[in-house]
């Protein structure tokens, strides 16, 4: 982890939640893992790139062997060779390194275990408690059965001798892709679906990007985890809810074979962020059918998305911290992801200036050939950064939405008769404009007056026949209107998080909290407020 990371983290409360409570208990004296160090593992499949939901998954793992002193794996999941390819292996390491966590020397890829794998599925066979068995996936869901009915396998009594033959045959490539599976013999009649004789093995013959073609039967997801995680030694394998039904599978098969651990598996609810796609196949999709540009197209959800997009790492990490851990699936806002990054930002970004939309603003009364030089501080909440010089001088540009003609309530920028400090420089007061043929705005003609009160007198540029600005365009002005709200809310919504930063270092936490929820509010109001910015801007 970078030290920069390092130095904020220390300023933060220690974060905890119901796996850390489960943790300390296994840890604690006559506990399940006394004596031993956590250690947890992030086992993405490496046929995609991350998204903002794994970032989720993975800092749960990573951060919370970092808050035991513990270790966290990372290990490619690598069963399934149809989609998987050594682009994505390298893409995954790139982006957890970006968010400042290390796996040190503990990189792993499931292949590796493949040898090991099938020793124990022999084994099962042998103690029967695995069969071969050549139902299709069709007849397989035909004879599944329902809550009063048990599944049927018309081969599960099959002898040990002949699933035996027929495993080493399947493993020898002789028989085609469907036609025979490896299950396990456990109870027909289960209430859970996944024990009812689920299978472990299946032919695919298809190239694997590691092993190439020395396998042609692959491990299922629920038998090859376990034995990941038991040979590697981890004590909490930690994983999203929609696993919690697995979880007896999952301890069947480390109670059957002989493994050098029993890890226990915790789950918590995934990450659903609204109005965001959250499926790798779906961001698959994109990016094949040439919707986006690539993985990292800044408009998807990816960590290397979002960092060509300008989010931070400690603005993610933070975001995952402060969603929580829960049981319960729920979906968080998006524009909570926009407020982390704003408050990272607000505290680290140098600030800059750019006009998008300009006109020109002339102060008539200025002197033709003076240029004044001002200090403007980088970063207003960071003295370190220092300072930069602008210029002031008779002609600037300031943004289109910095102006309107009809001013309605709490609109406080340029408008006839009204005055606004420039920032660093003077305050200066509107006293009209110019138009063109097409009743555009023109240069704005405007009277300054010194930081200390005493005014310039200005002519203004309203002049040679200006007929007071007549003509009007509603559709231009509503943009120009909900331009501003939308900066003007951003600009409260910064200048809150700063207060709230105050005063929970002041020690008014419940304040605090209060002006964060404000601030969230904000955000709502802005999601809807760029709504209606652009329906005006398309009608």
């Amino acid at each position: 982890m970078s030290e920069e990371l390092k130095n904020v983290e220390e300023t933060q409360e220690v974060w905890s939640n119901f796996i850390h409570d489960f943790i300390e208990e296994d840890m604690a004296p006559g506990g399940r893992f006394e004596g031993k160090k956590v250690h947890t593992r992030f086992p993405p499949e490496p046929n995609g790139y991350l998204h903002i939901g794994h970032a989720k998954a993975l800092y749960i793992d990573f951060a919370t062997a970092e808050k035991y002193n513990g270790l966290c794996n990372l290990r490619m999941d690598d069963t399934n060779p149809t989609k998987e390819d050594v682009e994505y292996v390298d893409a995954i390491k790139e982006d957890i390194a970006w968010l400042g966590f290390s796996w040190g020397d503990r990189f792993y890829y499931a292949s590796d275990y493949f040898p090991k794998m099938y020793e124990i599925a022999v084994n099962l066979i042998k103690k029967g408690l695995a069969y071969v068995c050549q139902c299709t996936p069709e007849q397989v869901r035909e004879n599944r059965g329902d809550l009063t009915t048990p599944a049927v396998s018309p081969y599960r009594d099959r002898p040990i001798e002949e699933s035996l033959d027929l495993f080493a045959r399947m493993k020898e490539g002789e028989f085609e892709d469907g036609s025979m599976t490896l299950r396990a013999k456990i109870d027909l009649a289960s209430g859970n679906f996944n024990m009812r004789d689920p299978v472990l093995y299946r032919i695919s013959h298809m190239h694997h990007h590691r092993t190439g073609n020395q396998w042609c039967i692959y491990p299922m997801y629920d038998y090859a985890h376990p034995i990941e995680d038991a040979l590697e030694g981890i004590t909490h394998s930690l994983c999203s809810l929609e696993f919690e039904a697995h979880r007896p599978l999952y301890d069947w098969v480390i109670e059957h074979s002989e493994l050098p651990c029993k890890p226990r598996q915790i789950e918590f609810a995934r990450l659903n962020i609204n109005h965001t796609v959250m499926s790798k196949r779906k961001l698959r999709l994109l990016v094949e059918n040439g919707v986006v540009d690539g993985w990292d197209d800044p408009r998807m959800p990816t960590l290397s998305g979002l960092r060509r997009r300008g989010y931070t790492p400690l603005s993610i990490r933070n975001f995952c911290e402060r969603i929580g851990v829960s049981k319960v699936n729920s979906v968080v806002e998006y524009s909570f992801l926009e407020h982390c990054l704003r408050e990272d930002l607000n505290m680290t970004a140098q600030r800059v200036m750019a006009v998008l939309d300009p006109i020109k603003l002339i102060i008539t009364n200025y002197p033709e050939d003076l240029v004044e030089e001002f200090e403007i501080e980088n970063n207003p909440n960071c003295p370190e950064d220092g300072t930069r010089t602008i210029t002031f001088s008779r002609e600037s540009w300031i943004e289109r939405s910095d102006f309107t003609e009809e001013p309605v309530k709490g609109y406080f920028r340029f408008y006839p008769g009204n005055e606004v400090r420039m920032k660093t420089t003077y305050i200066v007061k509107c006293t009209g404009c110019k138009k063109d043929e097409n009743g555009n705005v023109c240069p704005h003609g405007h009277e300054h007056s010194h930081g200390h009160g005493h005014a310039h007198t200005h002519d203004g540029v309203c002049q040679e026949g200006c007929s007071g600005c007549e003509t009007h365009d509603p559709k231009k002005e509503n943009i120009a209107l909900l331009t501003y709200m939308l900066q003007h809310n951003e600009h409260h919504a910064a200048e809150l998080d700063q207060m709230a930063d105050k005063l929970r270092k002041a020690g008014m936490d419940t304040a605090a909290e209060q002006i964060r929820k404000a601030v969230d509010e904000f955000q709502k109001g802005n999601l809807y407020l760029s709504v209606a910015l652009a329906t005006v801007k398309e009608n």
